[in-house]
Formats: C-alpha cells, sequence, structure tokens
C-alpha cells in the first residue's frame, strides 16, 4: 500500500497529543484537556474517512472537516499555552498543527480546482 502523508502526519500527531493529554491529567486538568484531545484525534480520523470516501465531493467534505479540527486544535493549543497549565513545550505541537493545516488546506483547495 502507497504510503499517505497527511494519514502519517495526522496520527504521529495524535500520539504525540496523547502525551500532553495525559499531562494534563495529571495536573487535574480536565476541560481543555478533553477538548484539544478530542480535536487533535480527530483529524486523522477524518482523513482515514476522507481516504475511504466514495465521491470526490465526500473526500472534499472530510479533508475540509479535518482542516478545521487542526485549526480548533491551534486554538486549545494557545489557550492551553497563555494559560500556563503546563510546563511542557507546547511550540512544537502547535508547529505541527499549523503544518497539518497548511497540507490539509492544499487537498482542498487542489481538489475543489479539480472539480
Amino acid at each position: 500500500m502507497k504510503e499517505n502523508l497527511i494519514q502519517q502526519k495526522s496520527f504521529e500527531f495524535a500520539l504525540k497529543s496523547i502525551d500532553l493529554y495525559k499531562h494534563l491529567l495529571s495536573r487535574n486538568e480536565f476541560i481543555l484537556s478533553k477538548q484539544f484531545f478530542r480535536s487533535a484525534t480527530s483529524i486523522g480520523a477524518n482523513v482515514i474517512e476522507a481516504s475511504a470516501g466514495i465521491s470526490k465531493k465526500e473526500f472534499v467534505a472530510k479533508m475540509s472537516i479535518a482542516s478545521k479540527e487542526a485549526r480548533e486544535c491551534y486554538y486549545w493549543l494557545e489557550l492551553i499555552e497563555a494559560s500556563n497549565f503546563s510546563e511542557i513545550r507546547i511550540s512544537e505541537l502547535k508547529e505541527e498543527s499549523q503544518r497539518l493545516i497548511r497540507i490539509l488546506t492544499a487537498i482542498v483547495k487542489t481538489c475543489q480546482t479539480n472539480f
């Protein structure tokens, strides 16, 4: 099976997000951590769903949702960082979420152009 960059990147991002989620839970932060974790893991889930789409329209819709989830995830990372809930360096996760946003946006734009 051919390697899929966005599937790989979104999966790796979700794995790294688990570490931050566990850390936040250990600090008794339950609300922001859950919101962040849901959006972080939803990116890859939507990418996987997109690859199983039965039409180009469905593919674009799922990739668009993945892009929105990546943007939401970035928001939660900004909020967690600004609120000082974690001493873990969040900048790496923020950079990775920005990369995912750029990749997903390019995928959506390319697909919409080729309709």
